[in-house]
């Protein structure tokens, strides 16, 4: 096991503005002169991701796994639990980013990347808690599917096993929330590429829109306008398999579009922020939120008033999501549609949530993240003290051989 500086840490000084090229360096220099540092490479595979440089990034961090497969942050206090988190190589989006929601607490955060061929992992160190961590995708799915069995029978207690709605991919998710009460959910397909040359499912009308299976952050996600749009992508996106759904115009009477991130923790939903834009694609980052203080001011009365407006309007919808995922911490992207009723867009547990938005700028986040946080430790923490379920064959096989213990 070796110390990273880790997500949150880089996160924060790339979003600071900091130029982290020289740090980069300086790890993979630390790298090529002690060829057993994987912490450096790990690191280093981190801040190239940040860059846009994936196919590097990921070859550092493969790197890096051959050489260990354990990382620990370190508690920024006294330790009061160690949380193992059982995470999947790849992209930072593919799996939830503790880090984020762990900065300054008194949990140390051990960080296993799992593979779907290990199943008795021999240096697994000891801990209180298990977080199921890895984010729902194509390329994740192996992995979870391989580690089921020891999940279901691991010897600590365990948050976030795979729940009733699982898979969270976008078709099934649409499947399992479709008829529940006040919402509004896409009709979503998941198609071939060979079958989209002929066109799209015949039960979806133009316009739609087309993503690839694992796309998250809007990346490659079109809409499509015509069959000659739908060609056109196809020629310029990547991937065998896509998601396609219908265009759903859910714009506000004053016209423009507005999208909420919502985490639910023991079945208790948070505001984590509100995009405003006169685009339908919206992302916080390119909704034009800091340079806007009506916007500004919108999402703050959206932050303060939560649980008293929007949770209260939505709540026999919000208890369903809830019903239906169960999971113990997961996050939602949605919108309140023309007819009033909620609108989902996607339901993840690895969707990013943090406190990194400049104070000045965004004064009203830091309350609304901070009860985010409390609540999030509280939830760890009592799960910790929870009787781990008796040990099945399976489980006692992997740790007689070394594994969980």
């Amino acid at each position: 096991m070796q110390d990273i500086l880790g997500l949150a840490a880089l996160l924060r000084r790339h979003l600071s503005g900091e130029d982290l090229g020289v740090l980069g360096q300086s790890l993979l220099d630390q790298a090529t002169q002690n060829p057993e540092d994987a912490a450096a490479l790990l690191d280093a595979s981190t801040i190239i991701q940040f860059r846009g440089d994936a196919h590097l990034a990921l070859q550092l961090q493969a790197e890096a796994l051959k050489l260990c497969r354990t990382y620990r942050i370190p508690a920024a206090k006294p330790v009061r639990t160690r949380v193992l988190a059982i995470m999947a190589p790849g992209a930072i989006m593919g799996n939830v980013p503790l880090e984020c929601l762990l900065e300054d607490s008194d949990i140390e955060l051990l960080l296993y990347f799992a593979s779907a061929t290990t199943l008795n992992p021999s240096h697994i160190p000891e801990h209180d808690l298990l977080f199921v961590a890895i984010g729902e995708s194509d390329a994740n799915r192996p992995i979870l599917n391989a580690w089921r069995p020891l999940i279901a029978g691991w010897p600590r207690p365990v948050v976030n096993a795979p729940g009733p709605l699982d898979p969270l991919s976008r078709d099934l998710v649409y499947q399992g929330l479709r008829s529940l009460p006040g919402l509004s959910v896409p009709p979503t397909d998941r198609v071939a590429r060979a079958a989209l040359e002929n066109g799209p499912p015949a039960t979806l009308a133009f316009p739609l829109i087309l993503r690839p299976t694992d796309s998250h952050a809007g990346q490659d996600m079109v809409k499509l306008d015509s069959p000659e749009d739908l060609t056109q992508a196809l020629t310029q996106m990547p991937g065998d398999a896509f998601f396609v759904s219908p265009f759903i115009d859910y714009r506000s009477p004053d016209g423009r579009y507005r999208k909420y991130r919502l985490v639910f923790i023991q079945g208790r939903p948070f505001a984590c922020h509100m995009a405003v834009s006169d685009t339908w694609m919206i992302h916080y980052l390119n909704a034009g939120m800091a340079e806007s203080a009506e916007k500004r001011a919108e999402e703050a009365a959206f932050m303060a008033n939560f649980n008293q407006g929007f949770a209260t309007r939505h709540s026999q919808a919000l208890a369903a999501i809830q019903q239906a995922v169960g999971l113990d911490y997961f996050g939602i992207d949605c919108a309140e549609s023309a007819d009033g009723r909620l609108l989902v867009f996607e339901v993840d547990a690895a969707m990013v949530v943090h406190a990194m938005d400049p104070f000045d700028i965004f004064p009203y986040k830091q309350p609304a993240m901070a009860d985010i946080f409390a609540a999030f430790r509280v939830m760890l923490l009592e799960a910790a003290e929870r009787k781990p379920p008796s040990l099945t064959p399976t489980t006692q096989r992997a740790t007689q051989n070394g594994g969980p213990g």
